[in-house]
């Protein structure tokens, strides 16, 4: 398996990728608005690879945290897929690992998400409330799937709501 940052040549087997994984066109929707959109990160969407085919995705991108009248762009992860016939073989939780990395590089504070708690714990993500940090889940999922993973630049005093950017409108409460 190689894991390297996405190319625009990856874009079509991306959104198949994607797709498939959610068994839904809109989250591979989504992926295509926030790469058009200023909170896109190129260096932080990276593609998985196994024998030279674009297996598996994951992307961090900015999100705003409002806490009062101040605000900060922080990272949020989202989404992370990886093809049906590559799932339960480590793909994502290396591609989980390889983004946090390159958050902490470049010296952000922390990366959040909404997901399962019992998956991204294993990589060190924890219930965002803890750590002052709340984010707006959808009905169906637990308070515990907001999630956060502070990093080496990490300051105690960060915390807010988070608020996704308009590129995340097209994910409604049904996915």
């Amino acid at each position: 398996m190689n894991i390297r940052e996405e190319r625009e040549e990856d874009r079509d087997a991306i959104a198949a990728v994607v797709a498939a994984a959610f068994g839904s066109q809109r989250e591979a929707a989504l992926v295509d608005a926030i790469r058009a959109s200023d909170n896109f990160v190129p260096a932080l969407s990276l593609v998985a690879e196994v024998e030279g085919e674009v297996v598996a995705h994951v992307m961090l991108s900015y999100a705003t945290l409002h806490d009062g009248d101040a605000s900060r762009r922080i990272l949020t992860l989202s989404p992370l897929a990886v093809a049906p016939d590559y799932q339960r073989r480590g793909i994502g939780g290396a591609l989980v690992r390889s983004a946090v990395a390159g958050a902490d590089e470049r010296g952000e504070p922390l990366v959040v998400l909404e997901g399962s708690p019992a998956y991204y714990g294993r990589f060190g993500f924890e219930h965002s409330v803890g750590r002052g940090i709340t984010i707006h889940l959808p009905s169906w999922a637990p308070p515990e799937a907001a999630q956060v993973i502070v990093l080496e630049a990490y300051d105690p005093s960060i915390g807010g709501h988070v608020v996704y950017p308009p590129a995340f409108d097209a994910v409604t409460e049904e996915t």
